[in-house]
């Protein structure tokens, strides 16, 4: 469950940097506000999940060694979450297609998320 979470806490910043255009088109809201409003969640998502997912690690799994196995459970579902968005809300117009810029920078996460869990673990294991 821990590793959902994982996997969902990035799944939700990736899908709105990646929809922006998607999501100010079908709000009617400028560019401007949707990229503000994202940025507000983004930065929620991250103080909220990290508090609550330090919580969960704290209560669920405790203090062992197992739980640095989430470093890479979390990839399978962050895969599964990516693959039904995308069935259930394919791009059909053109002008929704994300910048490249955006690319690396989900790339960026993907490849920074494990160091982030691994010092979440290594906080946690410390207490």
């Amino acid at each position: 469950m821990v590793s959902i979470l994982y996997a969902l806490f990035l799944f939700v910043p990736i899908e709105l940097m990646v929809n922006v255009y998607r999501i100010s088109r079908l709000t009617g809201w400028e560019l401007n506000s949707t990229n503000i409003l994202n940025m507000v969640i983004i930065c929620a998502d991250i103080v909220f999940g990290t508090a609550i997912l330090y919580l969960l690690t704290t209560k669920w799994l405790g203090r062992r060694k197992l739980n640095y196995l989430t470093i890479v459970f979390w990839v399978p579902y962050f895969i599964l979450f990516v693959y039904i968005f995308a069935r259930l809300f394919p791009i059909t117009y053109g002008g929704d297609d994300p910048n490249p810029v955006t690319g690396l920078l989900a790339i960026g996460m993907l490849l920074l998320y494990p160091v982030y869990i691994f010092f979440m673990n290594l906080i946690h294991s410390l207490k």
